[in-house]
C-alpha cells in the first residue's frame, strides 16, 4: 500500500467513526471503492461498527460485506449479527444472519450464539429452532459455547424439555449449562425441578445459579432448603454479594421469617433499591404495616428513590394503618414525580382511600383510571361494602358485570359482605344463589360465613342455623361467634349448649368465642356452665387478647392497647375521649 492510499485509509477511518448516517457513509463509501481499500480488514471493521448502530442499515450492510474479499475472516459478519442482536429490535439479527448466508458467508462456531441470544430476546422459537437444524448440519452441536446459548435459548424461551434434551446430551457442562437450565425451570414456575437439578451440579455454583435457586425456595416456600443455600453461600464468601442477599431476604420474606430476613438487610453494607423494596414489601405482606412505614422513612433519608412496586407496598400499608394523612403524601409523591400510573397503583390508591374512609375519593380514582382489572373491581366493591353503602356495591357490581368483567369468589365476598353491613338480606340470598347458578363458583367458608352473619344479625337465627348445618365444610371460628352473637340477642340457650359441645372439637385459640359463650351463660346465671367454658380455655391455654387500637396523629401511628395506661399520651388522650363523648351525648347521641 502507497504511502498516499495509507494516508487516505486513515482519513477515510475517521471519517467513518465520525460518521451520524447512512446518506454521509454512501460518499465514504465511493471513495474507499475507488481508492481501492473497501476490502480492508480495519476499514471493514470500522464500517461494521457503523452500521451496528442502527438496525435501519441492514440491507445496506449486508450488501456492503457482500461486495468484501472473501478471503475476510469470519469477525466482522458475526460482529453485526452480534450488533443487531444487541439493540432494542434483536430480530434484525436473524434478518441480518439470513442475508448474509444467502450472499455466501459461512457460518462458524461463534455466529451462532449471538443467533441464539437474538433469539432469546424476542422469543422467536420459531426462528430458533431453525438455526439449532442448521447448527446440526454443521456439526457445531458439539461446542459448549454453542450448547450453552442453545441451553439458554431454549431454558429462556420456555421449552423446558428442549432445554433439557441439549443439555442432557451435552459431554462436557460447565456452570453456564446448569445455571441456563436452572434458571429456565424458575422462570417457568419449575421450581420442584430446579432444586432437583441444583442439588445435581457437579460444578462450582455461580451468583446467577444461587440467585435462581434462591427464587425457586422462595416461591415453594422451602425454608430449610434456603437455609442450607444460605450455609452454603457463607462457605463460598459469596455473603457480601448483593444480589444474593436480596434473593435471601426474599426466601426469608416468603417463609415469613422477618426476623431472619431483616438481619440480612442490615449487615447488607450497600441497599439497592431491591433490598428495601424486598424487606418493605415483606413487612407488608406479613401485616406489619407500621415497621414498613417507620423502614419507608430511613429509605428516604438514604437517599434511594422509591418505585412503583414500594409505592403500591406503601399504600397496602396506609390502608391497613388508615394511615390517610401518609396515604395523601404517598399520592402528592407520585403526582409530584410524576410517577406513570399503571393498574397496580391505581388499584392500591383506590384500595387505601376505601379504607381510610374516603370513599368519594376512592371513587374519584377508580373513575379516572383508564384500564380496570377485577381486582380495582373489588377493591372498590369492598370498600363501598365495609363503609356501609351496600345499596351503590350492587349498583357497581351490575356496572362490573355490563363492563364484560366477570365476577371470581372475591367479588361476591365483597358483595355478600355489602349486603351484611347494610341489612340486605333478599339482595344477599339471591346474590349467594347467583355465584354457583350463574358464574358455576362454589361458596368458600367465607361465604358461607358473611351469609350466616347476615341472617343473624337480621334475627333469622333458624335460617342460619339450617345454613350452617348444610355447608360441605365445618364451621370457624367467626361463623360460631355469629351465632353466639344471635343466641346471646335472643337469649337462647339451648343452641349455645351446642355450640359449647363443638368448641371442644373446634382447632382453634381465638378468645373471643369462649369469652362471649362465657358472656351468654354468666347474663342467665348458668354459674356451672361458666365454669365449663372457662376450664376449656385453660386446657387449650387460651387467653383474651386485649384489644388494641391504631391512631394515625401528625402522620404517626399510636398504638392504644386496652388497659394499658403507659402510653406518654395517655393522660391527654383520655381527656380528648370524654370530651368528644360530651360532645356526642350533648347532640342527642348515646354516652
Amino acid at each position: 500500500m502507497t504511502k498516499i492510499k495509507l494516508s487516505l485509509k486513515w482519513v477515510l477511518l475517521g471519517c467513518i467513526d465520525n460518521c451520524l448516517n447512512l446518506k454521509s457513509f454512501k460518499r465514504i463509501h465511493a471513495q474507499l471503492v475507488t481508492s481501492g481499500i473497501a476490502s480492508n480488514d480495519l476499514v471493514v471493521n470500522a464500517a461494521v461498527d457503523f452500521f451496528g448502530k442502527s438496525v435501519a442499515f441492514v440491507d445496506y450492510a449486508c450488501d456492503f460485506l457482500k461486495h468484501c474479499d472473501s478471503a475476510l475472516s469470519s469477525f466482522p459478519f458475526n460482529r453485526l449479527v452480534s450488533s443487531y442482536g444487541d439493540s432494542d429490535r434483536p430480530k434484525a439479527a436473524v434478518l441480518a444472519y439470513r442475508q448474509l448466508v444467502r450472499d455466501g458467508f459461512l457460518s462458524d462456531k461463534y455466529t451462532f450464539p449471538p443467533v441464539f441470544k437474538s433469539c432469546t430476546k424476542f422469543s422467536g422459537v420459531g426462528e430458533g429452532r431453525q438455526v439449532h437444524g442448521v447448527v446440526v448440519k454443521m456439526g457445531f452441536l458439539c461446542d459448549l459455547y454453542v450448547q450453552n446459548s442453545l441451553v439458554h435459548f431454549y431454558s429462556f424461551c420456555g421449552d423446558c424439555s428442549s432445554a433439557g434434551r441439549v443439555f442432557d446430551e451435552m459431554l462436557e457442562r460447565d456452570v453456564v449449562s446448569w445455571t441456563s437450565v436452572i434458571s429456565g425451570f424458575v422462570k417457568t414456575g419449575l421450581f420442584d425441578e430446579a432444586i432437583a437439578l441444583f442439588l445435581k451440579m457437579d460444578v462450582e455454583p455461580a451468583v446467577a445459579t444461587f440467585v435462581s435457586v434462591l427464587v425457586a425456595c422462595g416461591r415453594k416456600g422451602c425454608l430449610s432448603m434456603g437455609k442450607g443455600i444460605h450455609g452454603l453461600i457463607f462457605k463460598r464468601g459469596f455473603a457480601d454479594c448483593s444480589e444474593i442477599s436480596n434473593a435471601l431476604m426474599d426466601v426469608y420474606v416468603k417463609c415469613q421469617c422477618l426476623c431472619e430476613a431483616k438481619q440480612i438487610f442490615d449487615e447488607l453494607h450497600e441497599k439497592d433499591l431491591v433490598s428495601w423494596t424486598t424487606i418493605i414489601s415483606g413487612l407488608v405482606q406479613s401485616k406489619r404495616p407500621k415497621e414498613s412505614l417507620e423502614l419507608f422513612a430511613d429509605m428516604q433519608s438514604s437517599g434511594v428513590e422509591p418505585d412503583k412496586v414500594i409505592l403500591t407496598s406503601l399504600l397496602s400499608a396506609c390502608a391497613s394503618l388508615g394511615a390517610l394523612d401518609y396515604g395523601r403524601w404517598v399520592h402528592e409523591y407520585i403526582d409530584r414525580r410524576a410517577i406513570k400510573w399503571d393498574i397496580q397503583i391505581g388499584t392500591a390508591m383506590v384500595d387505601m382511600y376505601a379504607k381510610c374512609g374516603c370513599i368519594e375519593m376512592a371513587l374519584q380514582m377508580f373513575n379516572g383510571m383508564p384500564v380496570k382489572n377485577v381486582l380495582t373491581w373489588n377493591v372498590l366493591l369492598n370498600g363501598l361494602a365495609v363503609n356501609g353503602h351496600g345499596h351503590e356495591a350492587l349498583e357497581k357490581f351490575e356496572e362490573m358485570v355490563r363492563a364484560g368483567m366477570r365476577p371470581n369468589k372475591v367479588t361476591f365476598l365483597a358483595i355478600l359482605t355489602a349486603c351484611c353491613h347494610s341489612g340486605l338480606v333478599d339482595e344477599g340470598r339471591q346474590y349467594f344463589h347467583h355465584m354457583l347458578s350463574h358464574y358455576d363458583l362454589s361458596p368458600q367458608l367465607e361465604h358461607y360465613g358473611c351469609m350466616i352473619d347476615l341472617l343473624c344479625k337480621a334475627g333469622l337465627l333458624v335460617d342460619a342455623v339450617e345454613l350452617t348445618k348444610s355447608m360441605p365444610m365445618s364451621p370457624d371460628v367467626l361463623i360460631i361467634g355469629a351465632l353466639l352473637s344471635a343466641c346471646k340477642a335472643s337469649g337462647d340457650t339451648q343452641l349455645s349448649q351446642e355450640i359449647l359441645d363443638h368448641l371442644a372439637e373446634l382447632e382453634s385459640n381465638d378468645s373471643g368465642v369462649y369469652v362471649l359463650l362465657s358472656n351468654i351463660y354468666a347474663a342467665n346465671q348458668q354459674w356451672a356452665d361458666v365454669t365449663r367454658v372457662r376450664k376449656l380455655m385453660k386446657r387449650k391455654g387460651i387467653k383474651k387478647a386485649p384489644g388494641s387500637s391504631v391512631v394515625d396523629i401528625d402522620g404517626k401511628s399510636h398504638e392504644f392497647i386496652a388497659g394499658d395506661s403507659r402510653h406518654p399520651q395517655n393522660v391527654e388522650t383520655c381527656k380528648q375521649l370524654k370530651f368528644l363523648t360530651d360532645q356526642v351525648f350533648l347532640e342527642g347521641g348515646q354516652p
